[in-house]
């Protein structure tokens, strides 16, 4: 019997923070490199499923600066040597504060990141031989970005669509009207069949979105 051959990108979603985040560790199956997506919190948690995995960690990417997102980054970096890449820089402010944003919901320890690679729309990341294509999707944040693997038709979609919703908009720096713009102008354009892992709760595809989504709806 021979082993089934593996996905190109595989996906383990470690939920982090009180706030219930999606943490992503994916990684490309040849070189088995690895970026962790999004890491709220919980770092210990997240290098104990690294080790676990056993994949080789090359980045940390945030999708945007706020605390359940970035509130480990700069901790995390630190313990595995690695590059923080993203968001865009309009969150700049956002990733300054972190400790501030903590201290508001009693969550005391965030340390301030400054990422090694701001990230404009239309940049490419990299993970072994998979490229990534960033989209800028204001609107739940002023520096919100997705990451999209076209070949694979996947996208990691960070707060801006959730299955069934939309990223909140009633936070500082905050405007309903640019994220839905922003997730009809950049993300619905990507194909019906896209599959997305949202920031919170469980995947979806663009196309149920489309259909069916409320706040997507003319």
């Amino acid at each position: 019997m021979t082993d089934q051959p593996q996905p190109p990108l595989q996906i383990a979603v470690v939920p982090v923070t009180p706030f219930e985040q999606n943490c992503a560790i994916i990684w490309e199956s040849r070189t088995k490199q690895a970026a962790i997506v999004d890491p709220g919190g919980d770092v210990p948690k997240l290098l104990a499923a690294i080790k676990e995995l056993g994949v080789t960690p090359v980045a940390i990417w945030l999708t945007h600066g706020h605390l359940d997102h970035a509130g480990g980054a700069a901790e995390l970096a630190e313990a595995l040597s690695i590059p923080v890449i993203g968001p865009h820089e309009g969150d700049r402010s956002l990733l300054d504060g972190l400790p501030e944003q903590g201290l508001r919901f009693d969550i005391r320890g965030l340390r301030a990141v400054t990422p090694t690679r701001w990230l404009e729309d239309g940049d490419e990341v990299s993970l072994g031989d998979l490229v990534f294509s960033v989209r800028h999707v204001p609107g739940h944040s002023p520096g919100s970005v997705t990451f999209f693997q076209k070949d694979l038709r996947f996208l990691l979609a960070g707060d801006t669509v959730f299955a069934g919703s939309v990223g909140r908009t009633d936070l500082p720096y905050g405007s309903h009207a640019t994220l839905i713009s922003g997730i009809r102008e950049k993300l619905l354009p990507l194909g019906d069949d896209v599959q997305f892992l949202p920031g919170h709760g469980p995947a979806g595809t663009l196309g149920e979105e489309r259909r069916n989504n409320p706040f997507l709806q003319d």
